[in-house]
């Protein structure tokens, strides 16, 4: 394999050691498949246990300097990261379309990515402890210090926006850290490493890996080296982490995981306002956002209108090639992905689901791994599809009667992390929103909303801990008591 190919002549994927870009130690690659056009898009070093181990070891090198150093000097290179991120948004936009089918007109994530290293390059006073004069002759005092080495293992279906969410609180709080791209979606986070190096980080501080769970996402989980680990994907890598950081170490562990969330639209909502937006959180990213509203109840008095204005909105969405300005649905990630989502509308289909439209995939026709937007309705709520993640432009809509009704189906799910509720009685929307087994409840609005200042993080399955602009340095700090004995004159 070429481990220099180019890709569109704007970038060479390597990965990020110790501060100098390299490739595999043993010259590995893995092709990287243009998901619109099954073509290769590129080979991306493949690293090695040894790989990972070096760039632990350089990360727990550099440590003891960087945490070391005064905070204002720590932020320096995080607004360089952010500035030239804004700048090179349009190649990362390219790069994420050509890897695993974003849209370049639906890319954000560079600026949300900018943000967060701007953000986090002036939150350094909110890393504070407290004092106490509680016990007699003594003074307590509780320290806030950073753990040591933090592994970031991203998503791909938006590696760019996590890259800055998980990678700007931890070195802003003093750790160093070793970062793992998704081998779906590797080529932006690869120019961001590039990005890294221009920023002026010193070596060692920010590693950034390209690769797959085995060996390099295994090794991380299981390094002794490694104190905490922050994690965003499905539930089933996730209890893998979470298994071997208990087998080895019991370093601290943030999941981020699946979710299966549900929209509830009582009789006295805004229909259309509901239809409009619970639709367009299905079909953000073709689906591939882990707190789309796959699941809709709507109260049986409102169903018809509902059903009407949803399926108006799928049908018009604008899918095509993802770089192409004006598309709105690219294809899904990669031909795993567009076979699991194949599988569950087919599953659907078998198991008596009525397709309202949709429930085809075009690969034939387009060459390409793109899934017709698909509804269905009266699905069984023991159906896998009603039950497990699609990561897809799939829906399920089905009816109920009562309040009681909406909330038990709601919550009769593994999941628990995005769910949203439309209604006019604001005594209900408060009843329901305290009733829902959810780390996130929207009234009147949906997914992918969140409030800037809110703590994101789920119940149940859907993992533990939580992120956010006041919350995600938490997760990257211990907490240190010391007591000191004041002597008598």
């Amino acid at each position: 394999m070429d481990t220099t190919m180019d890709v569109d002549g704007i970038l060479r994927p390597r990965m990020l050691i110790n501060g100098e870009l390299v490739e595999a130690s043993d010259k590995a690659t893995f092709p990287v498949y243009n998901p619109t056009t099954r073509e290769i898009s590129a080979h991306v070093p493949e690293a090695t246990q040894a790989d990972t181990n070096h760039a632990v070891a350089s990360a727990l090198a550099a440590f003891p300097s960087w945490s070391a150093l005064d905070p204002t000097a720590r932020s320096a290179p995080l607004r360089r990261l952010a500035a030239l991120i804004t700048q090179h948004s349009a190649t990362l936009a390219r790069l994420e379309a050509i890897s695993m089918g974003l849209p370049t007109s639906a890319f954000h994530y560079a600026h949300t990515c900018a943000s967060l290293f701007a953000h986090y390059a002036e939150a350094w006073p909110r890393i504070q402890g407290h004092s106490s004069l509680n016990t007699p002759g003594h003074l307590t005092l509780t320290l806030r210090q950073p753990f040591g080495v933090a592994a970031l293992i991203l998503p791909w279906n938006a590696g760019v926006h996590f890259l800055g969410a998980k990678a700007a609180p931890a070195l802003m709080a003093g750790c160093t850290v070793v970062l793992k791209g998704s081998e779906k979606a590797p080529l932006a986070v690869a120019r961001i490493a590039e990005l890294v190096v221009e920023a002026g980080f010193p070596p060692g501080v920010f590693n950034v890996l390209s690769g797959h769970g085995m060996p390099c996402g295994a090794t991380l989980s299981e390094h002794v080296d490694v104190r905490v680990l922050s994690f965003t994907g499905s539930a089933r890598t996730g209890r893998a982490i979470q298994e071997a950081a208990a087998r080895t170490n019991l370093k601290k562990v943030v999941l981020e995981l699946g979710g299966k969330s549900p929209a509830l639209v009582f009789a006295d909502a805004d229909v259309d306002k509901a239809a409009r937006q619970t639709a367009r959180s299905v079909l953000v990213n073709s689906g591939q956002v882990c707190m789309a509203n796959t699941r809709v109840y709507v109260q049986r008095g409102v169903r018809e209108a509902f059903l009407e204005r949803f399926v108006e909105v799928f049908r018009a969405v604008k899918t095509g090639n993802p770089v192409l300005e004006g598309t709105e649905q690219g294809p899904q990630a990669d031909g795993v992905q567009y076979g699991i989502v194949m599988g569950y509308i087919d599953g659907a289909k078998q198991g008596g689901g009525k397709v309202l439209t949709g429930g085809e995939g075009r690969l034939e026709s387009t060459g390409g791994y793109f899934v017709e937007p698909t509804v269905f309705v009266d699905v069984p709520e023991d159906d896998r599809i009603t039950k497990e993640e699609v990561f897809g432009p799939v829906v399920v809509i089905n009816t109920f009667d009562t309040e009681a009704e909406a909330i038990a189906k709601a919550n009769d799910t593994e999941f628990g992390l995005y769910a949203s509720v439309y209604t006019r009685d604001i005594s209900r929307a408060i009843r329901v929103a305290k009733a829902i087994e959810s780390g996130y409840v929207a009234v009147n609005c949906t997914s992918p909303l969140t409030g800037r200042d809110l703590p994101f993080g789920g119940y149940k399955g859907s993992g533990q801990g939580r992120e956010g602009l006041l919350y995600s340095m938490e997760n990257f700090l211990e907490t240190k008591s010391v007591i000191i004995q004041i002597d008598s004159e």
